[in-house]
């Protein structure tokens, strides 16, 4: 940076023990700025953006394909000095704040002239209510929940600095179709070459939506049929899609395996088998157009010399919070934080704002501006048409 400006930075303030959100959470933050002398601006804003974005390239030939998409659920800006907040927003913002006088909401109402120090300029953002995806970082995508401050000044090139925040999705599963409907498969295999006899199992699950954390409960009837003894074997794998000019990319993972004990030949065995999701595990993501984060669960039985005979079955995971809307506590119940700067910002569009102490600039109040709904997850059923 320059010898005038120290320091430029955006902070926020946590809520939980686990420093996430989810939708209809407040962000509460400060943006820093620190110069050395008198220093003159023409605007100092913070933005607050949702996005979604894939980028790959392939090689066909001699020419290099570029494969890019993007979605934009969200972007909301304010000026703390300087700057233009659109009028019809500044206006819907009068009115949701019941205020008796109308504010100034075309821009902050701190000076465009610095002094010497240390500055904080505090915000407060509302997450929308409305259908995001989690936050996520792929190989070739990522899904980001963003704060940016911009500060410009005249024959300067402008500084920015910005900080993500880890949003999870919020889940009704009322809404979800077939998460708490149980699966069933069955699959049966004649032996050849080194082995004799066949080989069959019957496998079920209780349901296809968990929480990070649960048992996944497997459920099997293996009838070993043949001339050697078989180990049943388990795996949960991810996928993650990305979509792009009508191409998909894959990529897939074995996160974790287990092993069940030896079903010696000519025998019948009932088997259950309790998998025990990470509480770390990313969540599913199935509610982005441009990127997916899924996962499977694989029973299959080891046979020796022969070919597995295999059962996939679709599986949601959702964050441990999430049982239902109803039973989802507050991103914030039970945790406290120690705020940073200003401890009672204006929020706003919610409300009258704190008045400032005396000699203090006041904030404008530009509230987010409107935005669309966005598909809920999709059924279960639509897992297979693709994979």
């Amino acid at each position: 940076m320059s010898s005038t400006v120290k320091k430029l930075e955006v902070t926020y303030n946590p809520i939980n023990k686990s420093n996430t959100f989810t939708c209809g959470d407040t962000v509460c933050g400060q943006v820093t700025l620190e110069v050395a002398k008198d220093c003159q601006i023409e605007s100092l804003s913070i933005k607050f953006k949702g996005k979604a974005e894939v980028l790959w390239t392939e090689r066909h030939g001699q020419t290099t394909v570029v494969y890019h998409s993007k979605d934009k659920y969200f972007s909301f800006k304010h000026y703390f000095t300087g700057g233009k907040t659109p009028r019809k927003f500044a206006f819907h913002s009068f009115l949701l704040a019941g205020l008796h006088e109308k504010q100034d909401c075309f821009g902050g109402k701190y000076s465009n002239v610095v002094a010497p120090g240390s500055h904080v300029y505090p915000f407060t953002f509302q997450i929308p209510h409305q259908d995001l995806p989690s936050s996520f970082k792929g190989s070739v995508g990522k899904v980001v929940y963003l704060l940016e401050a911009t500060l410009s000044r005249s024959m300067r090139i402008n500084k920015k600095d910005s900080t993500k925040i880890n949003f999870v999705s919020k889940v009704d599963w009322n809404n979800v179709p077939g998460l708490m409907m149980p699966q069933h498969e069955s699959k049966d295999k004649k032996m050849k070459f080194f082995n004799s006899g066949t080989v069959a199992m019957d496998v079920n699950i209780e349901k296809s939506g968990f929480l990070q954390g649960e048992g996944l409960k497997v459920v099997a009837l293996i009838q070993n049929n043949s001339s050697r003894e078989i180990k049943p074997k388990y795996c949960v794998y991810r996928k993650h899609s990305f979509f792009a000019r009508g191409k998909r990319r894959l990529d897939t993972k074995d996160l974790f395996k287990e092993v069940g004990d030896p079903i010696p030949p000519s025998s019948n065995e009932n088997v259950t088998r309790v998998i025990t999701i990470p509480h770390d595990v990313e969540p599913s993501i199935l509610n982005c157009s441009i990127l997916k984060v899924e996962y499977r669960l694989r029973v299959y039985l080891d046979v020796k010399y022969a070919s597995d005979p295999e059962i996939k079955f679709p599986i949601v995971f959702l964050p441990a919070y999430q049982g239902s809307a109803a039973a989802a506590p507050p991103a914030a119940a039970g945790f406290e934080f120690e705020p940073f700067g200003n401890p009672n910002p204006p929020v706003w569009g919610a409300g009258a704002p704190q008045a400032p102490p005396p000699g203090a600039a006041q904030q404008s109040d530009p509230p987010p501006p409107p935005y669309g709904s966005y598909g809920l997850y999709p059924p279960l059923t639509d897992f297979g048409s693709k994979f």
